[in-house]
């Protein structure tokens, strides 16, 4: 950290996720993900079959989150597991993490969403969801749920450039994920939005270029993952055939493009995350050794100290 207070109101030298709920909430507040039971329509045959060519949903899945339990239970054993892990965590955010968690009836969703909200330790809701995955009546339900609690929706959008989106069978193009950000943003809604990084045919460049069309969108926070091959997935088939598609950093290139987006990322933009981990046994391929997300993000920041440099640097010349 710098003894500079940046735009988005502290010392720290990205616009974090944890910042941002100190500032909004007042503390520590954490995600505890559950899975309602939702399916995808890029599986199940409503837009397409067969899934996005990456995914591997059980890879990201804490072993508590299983359909068979109701909300309430699954609430109750992350909040168990979390605060063995973070014990200042005094309130929670939902996390509908699994699949596409707009995909139901609004009547289902009304009763999943509060069902999750009438826990006395939870503060609101982040909804987890496809571009394609939302109508007026779902975003108005969600609206209405955020007139006195936190409700974020966060779209996989994965990339920016529709022949991305083609060559992984996303499903939907970027002008989707355009509409869907703006009729979420309309409504005061906080928008969030994940985007993967390396997937095949994006060089570095091309990542950084379109850090532009990102900042347009009437985003309020952004994930980045760096692009991890699970085993079983149609990806991973299409690297062992051709591995020459795919490019793959060292953690210290990975460190210095990421610096590199931040300074082009808009401030006012919540970084969530920059990169991700999954259990080794779910592994195809290229691996930083078990690196930490905890240790992940305290390189980045020596990263940042040592070039003196920030988010938003060269957006705001």
């Amino acid at each position: 950290m710098s003894g500079r207070i940046y735009p988005w109101g502290d010392t720290r030298r990205f616009n974090s996720y944890s910042g941002f709920f100190r500032r909004t909430l007042g503390g520590r507040v954490q995600k505890l993900s559950v899975d309602a039971g939702f399916s995808c329509p890029n599986r199940d045959g409503t837009v397409a079959e067969g899934g996005c060519t990456f995914c591997l949903n059980e890879a990201f899945t804490p072993s508590y989150c299983t359909p068979s339990k109701s909300i309430r239970q699954q609430i109750e054993e992350g909040i168990e597991f979390h605060q063995a892990r973070y014990r200042t965590a005094s309130r929670y955010l939902v996390y509908f993490q699994a699949y596409s968690n707009t995909h139901a009836p609004v009547e289902r969703l009304r009763t999943l969403y509060g069902e999750a909200l009438a826990h006395p330790d939870v503060a609101g809701l982040v909804v987890g969801t496809r571009p394609d995955c939302v109508d007026d009546a779902k975003l108005d339900l969600l609206a209405s749920l955020a007139r006195d609690r936190y409700v974020a929706v966060e779209y996989g959008i994965e990339s920016v450039y529709d022949d991305t989106l083609r060559r992984i069978h996303r499903g939907h193009d970027f002008a989707c994920a355009q509409r869907a950000v703006e009729a979420t943003a309309r409504r005061g809604l906080h928008v969030g939005a994940h985007f993967i990084l390396g997937l095949p045919g994006e060089t570095d460049d091309r990542l950084l270029r379109g850090v532009e069309r990102i900042n347009a969108l009437p985003l309020s926070s952004v994930k980045f993952h760096q692009l991890q091959l699970f085993r079983g997935t149609a990806m991973a088939a299409q690297y062992d055939a051709d591995p020459s598609q795919f490019r793959f950093w060292t953690l210290d290139e990975y460190l210095d493009l990421f610096v590199e987006i931040l300074r082009r990322l808009r401030p006012d933009l919540v970084v969530e995350r920059f990169a991700s981990e999954a259990p080794p046994r779910y592994h195809h391929g290229p691996v930083w050794g078990g690196v930490r997300n905890e240790q992940l993000l305290a390189l980045l920041e020596k990263r940042l100290a040592l070039r003196d440099t920030y988010q938003g640097e060269i957006f705001l010349l």
